[in-house]
């Protein structure tokens, strides 16, 4: 019952919010991919919070605790002050750097035909790319997450057909940090033939990284041209840069690998305790992100992650998936794609434990208004409560909710044939569509059937044991478990990978 309230809200940000002119023999469709249905900020407010976030990089600045990247700062026009690792970026060159980053790009999996789309009008969904904790079933104990788990959440997601970017799930506890994200890739492309996203950590181990996607593809040309994966430098929110991020950069950039810019920044802890400014400050992280890219290599492709949050002044935690949240997706949405970018937000996430009606609500709130907000990319999925846990009970409920705004979000077709007139003539008052051959040739493209959700005569539901959600996510899960199995990888390329983890070791 909660998910059906996605259907309300499509209303809200007006779903047929637009002009059809009919015309014979022609096939009109609504596009539902390259308009923003669903806007909170008006081209005046998004516009303040753009000269906000200028102000910012001018007057505060953003700390970079690395004397390349500041050198670089200094030579394209910013103020810097090395010894306080301090940069203040003039709008000009802020603008000039944004507008040379590379604002569309693909990433394949290890089956070439198996793609993500940034900056072209789809939509994309992936799994987290890591927890320390895993729980096996929804509302039992938390353990820490294994190299096993990668394993189990790649075949579980390859599985997914919403699920198009696979995250590892798991951050695996018992391998040594140093090389641990070339063990986890190495699992996920044997697991795999999907795109996969996985945490980078740091130079070292990310020249281990490019050796394996040079391996995957037989050389360096097709490991830029066919990336399979892209990084997350993450900001620390306020203003504040890693220096194991921004050093990943540079091994990166030999493949000019795509690079997602994400603070997280926190409304009343690490950003203003109001939604305008907090958008300002997270807007102006990742145009300094954006900058830094360009530093490192020109045209480095981008994209921008709008991934703010409000803070829980009552528990003392991040909240996932208040209004707030659904504010923040879409107003974020529309920050980036102001400066052409593709855009991946925080929505379809909950703050829920177990696959159960909160979960649902929220995840199917705030999802739909950012997929009709038009951002390229949505997650990360797959989590029990605040990044407490990863939860493939969790996965599977969310699949769902994506199952469902993919169908709200899907063009219309208004052809003459889909008008139906000739059948409505035909048919005439009184009579009925259910015998008909235009009823048998289309009810599978225009109805969506659920994989979970229940619709059922209550007395058949009643006989077949009265299941609820949590139950059905938990029986769908056994059974993906039990069945699926992804398509293998080759001998050559498996052997190749393991010489590579092998010398990271």
């Amino acid at each position: 019952a909660a998910i059906v309230l996605v259907v309300v809200l499509v209303l809200v940000v007006g779903r047929l919010n637009g002009r059809v002119r009919v015309r014979r023999r022609v096939r009109v469709r609504f596009s539902r991919r390259s308009h923003m249905l669903s806007q909170v900020l008006t081209e005046e407010q998004v516009a303040r919070v753009h000269h906000a976030s200028l102000a910012i990089l001018e007057r505060v600045g953003v700390v970079v605790p690395h004397a390349e990247v500041l050198g670089r700062f200094a030579d394209a026009g910013a103020k810097v002050d090395a010894k306080a690792q301090r940069v203040r970026i003039p709008a000009e060159v802020v603008m000039r750097l944004v507008g040379q980053a590379g604002k569309q790009f693909t990433i394949y999996g290890r089956d070439l035909a198996l793609k993500a789309a940034f900056g072209q009008g789809r939509r994309n969904y992936n799994s987290i790319a890591g927890e320390a904790l895993w729980v096996d079933e929804a509302g039992g104990k938390r353990r820490y997450a294994a190299l096993s788990d990668v394993a189990t959440a790649c075949r579980f997601a390859d599985a997914l057909e919403h699920i198009n970017i696979v995250g590892a799930m798991a951050d695996p506890h018992e391998t040594p940090v140093e090389y641990r994200c070339v063990e986890v890739m190495a699992t996920m492309l044997k697991n795999t033939p999907k795109p996969i996203h996985f945490w980078f950590y740091d130079r070292a181990s990310a020249k281990f990284i490019v050796e394996m996607m040079i391996a995957l593809r037989g050389d360096e040309r097709r490991a830029a041209e066919l990336p399979v994966c892209y990084q997350l430098l993450e900001p620390i929110s306020p203003l504040r840069f890693p220096f194991n991020g921004v050093d990943v950069l540079f091994e990166t950039a030999r493949l000019n690998l795509p690079v997602e810019i994400g603070p997280m920044a926190q409304m009343g802890v690490s950003a203003p305790c109001s939604l305008g400014g907090t958008m300002a400050q997270e807007n102006a992280e990742i145009l300094a992100g954006i900058c830094i890219t360009q530093l490192v290599r020109t045209g480095m492709p981008v994209c921008y992650g709008g991934i703010c949050h409000a803070f829980d002044m009552a528990t003392t935690q991040m909240i996932f998936s208040g209004p707030e949240q659904a504010i923040f997706g879409v107003a974020m949405t529309q920050m980036g794609k102001r400066y052409g970018l593709p855009v991946y937000i925080n929505v379809g996430l909950t703050d829920a434990k177990r696959a159960d009606a909160q979960a649902g609500l929220e995840a199917g709130i705030s999802l739909v208004l950012g997929a009709a907000a038009g951002a390229d990319v949505f997650g990360h999925m797959g989590i029990s409560g605040v990044d407490q846990a990863s939860s493939l009970d969790m996965l599977v409920l969310q699949h769902e909710v994506i199952s469902y705004v993919e169908s709200v979000m899907r063009d219309l077709d208004l052809s003459d044939e889909a008008l139906g007139l000739s059948e409505i003539e035909e048919v005439g008052p009184g009579g009925t569509f259910i015998d008909r051959e235009h009823t048998a040739r289309r009810f599978r493209r225009e109805i969506w059937f659920p994989k979970l959700l229940d619709r059922s005569f209550y007395q058949a539901w009643v006989d077949g044991g009265a299941s609820g959600m949590e139950e059905r996510c938990r029986k769908r899960k056994e059974e993906i478990l039990r069945r699926h199995s992804p398509e293998p990888i080759s001998a050559d390329i498996a052997r190749a990978l393991d010489e590579v983890v092998e010398a990271a070791r």
